[in-house]
């Protein structure tokens, strides 16, 4: 993954859960970076977060760390048929064929999740002094922290994450919880990254705070061309390289695109959450993620 994946989606059609996006101006456009000149004023990165419901912040992370990870990630799930045999598993080149289930769960579940290396990745100063700095208090990491891969080829309902916001499923502590999306490798559009409804923050915080919306822990949709026309505003994608980060607010509503790409590389990403160690703290994300914890 040396960059050589990156490009624009020129030619590719973006795809969320088989459901073809819209890419009229109106409606795709692309993820705003905060300005080197922003990155080290916390008022103005509030600001920006505040107004946007999200920062995109580019070569955040050692891309070098980052790369690391993916291949030790990988590398761990070798003789479960994902991974293509005699491939470096940096490259994360699916396997051919259907892997086994029943090994890939307890690799990731038993084994991926709960490592020494994972959590020594999710606390990396990088990433715990910085939310320490932006939030001016101690921090707390939710212990709940996801990790998913992506094959290419696979589409229809349920195959990539659907549209959503992450307070439905975090109601039993603070609003302020802040999200960190972190793609583990190049993730150009082509791969299905990460891809924002604009502006819906600012929808579903006033409709959260006025009551009217009594949303369950559950996705709003697969659909996501008819949501930017529900909202009449745009998806916001981009081509991620190793070391950038996604901050989001928990009320943003975002989802991803479906994996396409031809060559065979698996998307690889970890959403994982801070806050202020002083704010409440929703007990139900204190145990290590397992696809049947009920969240």
């Amino acid at each position: 993954m040396d960059g050589a994946l990156v490009r624009t989606h020129t030619g590719v059609v973006l795809t969320s859960n088989g459901y073809v996006l819209d890419e009229s101006p109106t409606r795709l456009g692309r993820l705003a970076p905060v300005p080197a000149a922003d990155r080290s004023d916390r008022d103005a990165l509030w600001n920006r977060l505040r107004r946007d419901g999200y920062l995109y912040l580019p070569g955040f992370l050692d891309p070098a760390t980052v790369l690391d990870f993916r291949r030790f990630y990988f590398s761990r799930l070798d003789g479960t048929g994902l991974v293509r045999t005699g491939t470096d598993p940096l490259w994360g080149i699916a396997g051919d064929g259907e892997p086994d289930r029943a090994k890939l769960r307890h690799a990731l579940f038993s084994d991926l999740v709960p490592s020494d290396e994972y959590a020594a990745f999710c606390t990396q100063p990088a990433i715990r002094d910085w939310f320490a700095w932006f939030l001016a208090d101690d921090v707390h990491l939710h212990r709940r922290k996801i990790l998913r891969h992506t094959r290419p080829g696979e589409a229809g309902i349920g195959t990539a994450t659907q549209a959503h916001y992450d307070l439905v499923y975090l109601r039993e502590g603070t609003d302020r919880v802040l999200s960190i999306w972190i793609p583990l490798g190049d993730t150009p559009e082509r791969l299905g990254g990460l891809t924002y409804l604009e502006g819906s923050h600012h929808v579903t915080l006033a409709e959260e705070r006025e009551g009217r919306l009594k949303r369950p822990a559950a996705s709003i949709t697969a659909d996501l061309p008819s949501l930017a026309d529900a909202h009449d505003t745009r998806w916001l994608t981009t081509d991620y390289r190793a070391g950038d980060v996604v901050v989001h607010s928990a009320y943003i509503v975002h989802a991803a695109l479906d994996n396409v790409d031809d060559a065979g590389h698996m998307r690889l990403s970890t959403d994982i959450r801070y806050q202020a160690a002083s704010d409440p703290i929703d007990w139900r994300w204190q145990n290590h993620w397992h696809a049947d914890d009920g969240l």
